[in-house]
């Protein structure tokens, strides 16, 4: 078990670290998807060059943080706040996300693919949480 969780911190490292130096290199395919819905909810706030490269450094960062076992908590969480992030475009940008009703497009697929990282994530937390021992009631 313990070789599949480092399989597992070592994917979400992966996947979050290379979706993450693309957008701080400014090379992302995702950066058309990021920049629309930017303009939906930031624009005006925060020039869009200097929001991707932060947004992909902040990626970067919770790649990073899932290789170490003592934060698995913290990881997840801001894990579960990234993933609302990556949810919203389904939501306030339809024509980018639905064909029609139940028929994503591509970028549709990509985001709810991110229902798996989700659960990864889960599923290490949850196996690394301490086992905590019930104590024997005797009569």
């Amino acid at each position: 078990m313990n070789k599949l969780i480092r399989f597992g911190r070592i994917s979400l490292f992966i996947i979050y670290f290379w979706f993450g130096i693309l957008k701080v290199l400014g090379i992302s395919p995702a950066e058309p998807l990021v920049n629309n819905l930017f303009d939906q909810i930031l624009a005006g706030i925060i020039p869009f060059d200097i929001f991707s490269r932060l947004f992909g450094l902040f990626e970067c960062i919770i790649g990073i943080i899932w290789l170490f076992p003592q934060i698995t908590r913290m990881a997840l969480y801001i894990l579960l706040i990234h993933m609302v992030s990556t949810f919203l475009p389904v939501l306030l940008l339809p024509n980018d996300t639905w064909h029609s009703w139940f028929t994503p497009t591509l970028v549709g697929q990509y985001i709810i693919k991110n229902f798996a990282l989700i659960a990864l994530g889960m599923i290490i937390f949850q196996v690394d949480q301490p086992k905590t021992r019930t104590p024997e009631v005797s009569i």
